[in-house]
């Protein structure tokens, strides 16, 4: 063992290699992959994730910015990466030696990605983005009998010097809210469509077309195009629970923790801060050493629970910033050093991240990215370990 097995999150790489192939198969068979590494592949990883999904086929990968494209690169992937948020002009040389495509946010980033391209001698990977209904980031086109400026300020930016605009692409604001988000996501779809074709008439056209993201995916297959970008499901969690035409995923991070100390306290004893919990009996408590500094959220005091010898036990009273107290009274034989499951299955029992993330208001999404890094990454094919990733031993 080669991490302290104080708090860790376990990774099956089996599981992962069944989701991806699980979504290539929902695929036309020329559609490309570009799969969603970001945050650290969500939380489970970067770099293994990385290698992994170049192993399995990948033929793209997608990250947030140029630090994380970096990252990738120095662990040996040779995919092309996307950047698919803004990337500082002035680092144009370094997009172009990484191999690493830039998006194109919009008209004036054009002109100074260019500007900085030609400065350094190079030409950059770029893809065009299109803003058609999430008014974030790209060239601003959501009405297409009125945004011909945007046509035109898009094949300018196709046609300037040091970029080679090979990709065009748009984000789906809606498409995981099922039968609601449905006239929406094809308002946006057409936009994007309207637009490709507008600039194939003026004699631009693209290698890479893209704008499927993992509920359009599942939702949404006519959207496919040259290239799909699956994210949340990668990881085996589904974008919402609206999605109609489910997947068959699985989860790949399980998160554990194990009890350092049980003892049974009296009727009218107060448990932790702000003595949010008073036992109305004989309660048999167990301290385990994982909190809010490890992305377990305060708010679950009083509220979740975890598993136990494959049993729900409840946390009580708030959680600290190290550790948490759950009510374990009914629960035999329980002992220091035995595992608790914060999330993931015991037997028949399941924590689910969806189940946190409704607890907590949020999304699935939110809760893998909260996990902290002194929370060790313990990858596992079967059931042997396959290595561990420990941030804090890189520090």
């Amino acid at each position: 063992m080669d991490y302290l097995k104080r708090s860790w999150a376990e990774i099956d790489l089996g599981a992962a290699e069944q989701n991806y192939k699980a979504i290539r198969s929902r695929l036309n068979p020329n559609t490309k992959v570009c799969c969603v590494v970001k945050a650290d592949a969500y939380g489970h990883g970067a770099e293994r994730f990385a290698q992994l999904y170049e192993s399995a086929g990948a033929d793209w990968l997608a990250v947030s910015n140029l630090e994380e494209a970096e990252q990738i690169r120095r662990a040996g992937v040779s995919l092309p990466i996307l950047i698919l948020g803004y990337t500082p002009p002035y680092f144009a040389g370094k997009l172009a030696a990484g191999n690493i495509a830039q998006a194109v946010v919009g008209p004036e980033y054009a002109g100074q990605l260019s500007a900085e391209a030609v400065k350094a001698g190079v030409t950059v990977r770029a893809h065009i983005q299109v803003d058609t209904g999430m008014s974030r980031v790209g060239f601003f086109y959501q009405d297409c009998s009125r945004d011909t400026a945007s046509i035109d300020a898009m094949e300018h930016a196709c046609r300037l010097p040091g970029i080679n605009a090979e990709g065009i692409f748009t984000h789906f604001a809606v498409a995981d809210e099922g039968e609601s988000g449905r006239k929406y996501t094809e308002r946006q779809f057409h936009c994007f469509m309207s637009a490709i074709s507008m600039l194939g008439q003026r004699g631009i056209h693209f290698k890479i077309r893209h704008c499927a993201n993992s509920a359009a995916i599942l939702d949404f297959p006519e959207t496919q195009l040259d290239m799909v970008r699956p994210g949340i499901i990668l990881y085996g969690l589904m974008p919402s629970g609206d999605i109609i035409h489910k997947a068959p995923l699985v989860p790949v991070l399980s998160l554990k923790s194990e009890i350092t100390l049980v003892k049974e306290v009296p009727p009218q004893t107060c448990v932790s801060y702000g003595r949010k919990f008073t036992s109305a009996r004989t309660t048999s408590v167990a301290t385990v050493p994982i909190g809010y500094a490890d992305g377990y959220p305060r708010r679950f005091g009083g509220r979740a629970s975890v598993l136990v010898h494959g049993r729900r036990a409840k946390v009580i009273g708030r959680v600290c910033m190290d550790q948490l107290m759950l009510d374990i009274t009914g629960i035999p034989d329980v002992k220091a050093g035995d595992t608790v499951t914060i999330i993931g299955r015991d037997g028949s029992e399941c924590i689910s991240t969806d189940e946190l993330a409704e607890m907590a208001g949020t999304i699935s999404y939110e809760i893998l990215c909260g996990i902290a890094t002194r929370i060790p990454r313990v990858f596992l094919r079967g059931n042997s370990e396959d290595g561990v990733l420990d941030y804090l031993k890189r520090i």
